[in-house]
């Protein structure tokens, strides 16, 4: 089993949900975990609320996924913090959901450039430092990246998207040391898509599931890889 007390890890984001669940996990490990929100108030909350839980350490920052330079400026901030970076979660995510006639251009260019663009951006800017560490890569994709469902042309898209260039991603940097996972989930528990998390959410996926599946995949020996992982309910709710 990996030792993976004192790494690091950047999560995009981090303040709430998946991102959010992850963070707890790692942080109840001992690991240093930096959470990026596009609110600097959400992501101080969020930070507050890590740190309460005692083990590891967390800090919260403003930042968007869509930017290549503000992605580049989160890396920088982790190294000058904590001097390197072992894990990236690339989970920053949103939906929108129409048919193609009524779906906006200014939609379809949002979820694109958040959930697909934002984990390319991600990767660029950290690559080099997941070099030095034979760090690791986990991109949150969804059931979506494999199922195509009506009304869900953009999302679709920007989910078998990220499932394949983390895929291909993997295949190009496997020989430097840095391991990736997709992670696929289908029903989770979160705040996605104007969703309040309520006691009728009790048959998803829990954000705290997730969240120990990236501790798994942390601790597993090194020789292998759970290079795509599909993730769902035990029951249909």
């Amino acid at each position: 089993m990996e030792n993976i007390k004192d790494k690091t890890a950047l999560i995009t984001g981090g303040s709430k949900g998946i991102g959010y669940g992850i963070a707890a996990a790692l942080v109840a490990q001992g690991i240093k975990v930096a959470i990026t929100s596009r609110s600097q108030d959400a992501a101080d909350k969020a930070a507050v609320k890590l740190n309460n839980l005692g083990g590891g350490e967390a800090f919260g920052f403003e930042a968007d996924v869509r930017d290549f330079d503000s992605q580049t400026k989160a890396v920088k901030k982790v190294l000058d913090k904590w001097g390197q970076l072992d894990l990236i979660v690339a989970n920053a995510g949103i939906g929108h959901f129409a048919p193609i006639q009524d779906l906006t251009l200014e939609q379809w260019h949002e979820t694109i450039d958040t959930n697909l663009t934002g984990v390319f951006y991600s990767l660029k800017a950290g690559v080099e430092a997941l070099k030095s560490t034979k760090g690791f890569f986990i991109s949150i994709s969804s059931l979506a990246g494999t199922n195509f469902f009506a009304g869900g042309s953009a999302y679709n898209a920007s989910k078998f998207g990220v499932t394949g260039f983390t895929q291909a991603a993997m295949l190009d940097l496997r020989k430097d040391g840095i391991r990736f996972t997709t992670i696929m989930p289908g029903s989770v528990a979160t705040y996605f898509n104007d969703h309040t998390p309520n006691e009728k959410d009790a048959w998803k996926i829990q954000i705290e599931d997730l969240g120990q599946m990236v501790v798994d995949l942390l601790q597993m020996h090194p020789r292998t890889l759970p290079s795509k992982i599909e993730v769902r309910p035990s029951m249909p709710g």
